[in-house]
């Protein structure tokens, strides 16, 4: 009878040590995906412009449920999901117009901004209608504006998401390179002109990492996923001059979104 009650004894400590021992491991885990509050917010890369099937209700911005934010948000379930990036957003509007959603339990801020501001739109037009001079001439007037302009622009955005936010991580995604140089487009643009695009693209991005460094934001770059799949590499992601649909040259397909930026955000998340 002792025996059998110093079993019983033993075995309802062991119990509850295991108990103790899992209940304890549970509340220190790390919360949860699903307990995360997450805004998307940025230009026409995270709205997901170039990639179809966009959110009807966001009209001209052209959210897509296949852009990264979509996609992140459909496999992880967030608690809460905010999609605010809008096709053509500069700095400025995304300031005065997407930062609603954010408050002190936003957990999660995506981002991509600054390529509008830089006149990238204008650089790409100059560069296909003109001379190979005036495009090179207007990439180095963009240059000198990453230089001189955009990181107070971006300094900005970046104080206003930490002010409304400040528990989020903070995730700046950056901009792929458009050309694979030597590949396979025979005609359009010269190599010397994709090589400059390439240039500036990478100096954007510089600029941009610094500035969100210096925020303590996490900055996600975005060129090395997209490595073979430029434009003239036979496995583009990204559309090259749509006549059809002007808006989307230059923008990455579904496969872009998918295979480039989300596997980048699911990194730095």
């Amino acid at each position: 009878m002792k025996m059998s009650r110093l079993v019983a004894f033993s075995s309802s400590l062991l119990f509850g040590a295991v108990i103790a021992l899992t209940g304890a491991a549970t509340a220190n885990a790390a919360p949860s995906v699903q307990a995360v509050d997450y805004v998307a917010l940025g230009d026409s890369y995270s709205s997901g412009v170039g990639s179809g099937s966009y959110i009807s209700s966001s009209g001209d911005c052209k959210r897509s449920t296949l852009a990264y934010p979509s996609l992140w948000a459909a496999a992880h379930s967030p608690a809460s999901f905010a999609f605010t990036a809008c096709s053509g957003a500069r700095t400025g509007d995304v300031t005065a117009g997407q930062l609603g959603p954010l408050s002190s339990s936003t957990d999660l801020v995506s981002i991509s901004i600054g390529g509008n501001d830089a006149g990238f739109s204008d650089v790409m037009t100059t560069c296909v209608l003109q001379s190979e001079a005036t495009c090179l001439n207007r990439i180095a007037t963009a240059r000198s504006y990453v230089d001189s302009t955009l990181p107070g622009k971006l300094d900005s955005v970046y104080s206003a998401i930490s002010a409304k936010a400040p528990s989020a991580h903070v995730v700046v995604l950056g901009y792929p390179r458009f050309y694979k140089i030597g590949g396979s487009c025979v005609v359009g643009l010269s190599d010397k002109v994709r090589t400059a695009i390439n240039g500036a693209s990478d100096y954007l991005n510089a600029a941009t990492a610094k500035r969100a460094a210096d925020h303590g934001f996490t900055f996600g770059d975005v060129a090395g996923k997209f490595a073979g799949h430029e434009i003239c590499s036979g496995s583009a992601w990204l559309h090259s001059l749509n006549w059809l649909d002007i808006g989307e040259s230059y923008h990455p397909f579904a496969a872009g979104q998918s295979g480039g930026y989300l596997p980048v955000l699911n990194s730095a998340a």
